[in-house]
């Protein structure tokens, strides 16, 4: 039997909203991405006391100083030093509420929580820098082509054993 949420739960029909809001454009409608083949997964190879850890997240935020994400199939991504101060990240996102974000950025990229971490031990150390992006990317073709490339450079580069993805 499906888990159904509760009734007094507001619940958001993304799907809908996406059709919706591409005929209201006069688009054809939206073809959702299928992936036929399961993601591998693959298991840590040592202790997450041991590793280092990058934080990947898709809320659209960035740090003052650097250029805010615009809302047309955005692919850019932003790198953000582990070490930056929480009070100079902001966010820029068309598709989620970003009221209680911009109050604390750690609620969709938790930066803070994860220094925590390292300092408790819990985490061997943070990549030098976080990825930011902007999620809702509607073309899977850039997506695929575009953002998904540069940040896995990034990550390459950066060497974690374990990355945190971040979705909003």
């Amino acid at each position: 039997m499906p888990h159904l949420p509760p009734d007094d739960l507001d619940v958001v029909d993304h799907i809908q909203q996406t059709r919706d809001s591409y005929s209201q454009l006069g688009y054809e409608p939206y073809r959702w991405a299928l992936e036929t083949e399961p993601a591998p997964f693959v298991a840590p190879t040592k202790p997450l006391a041991d590793s280092r850890v990058a934080l990947v997240g898709s809320g659209g935020v960035y740090h003052v100083g650097q250029v805010a994400f615009h809302h047309k199939d955005d692919t850019s991504h932003r790198r953000i030093p582990v070490d930056a101060d929480v009070a100079d990240l902001r966010t820029s996102h068309f598709a989620y509420d970003m009221t209680s974000a911009r109050v604390d950025p750690n609620v969709v990229f938790p930066i803070g929580p994860l220094r925590r971490l390292v300092d408790q031990g819990e985490i061997g150390e943070l990549a030098p820098n976080a990825l930011a992006f902007m999620g809702g990317i509607y073309s899977q073709r850039r997506l695929r082509e575009e953002l998904i490339p540069a940040l896995v450079a990034d990550l390459e580069e950066m060497e974690p054993d374990v990355v945190l993805l971040v979705p909003v």
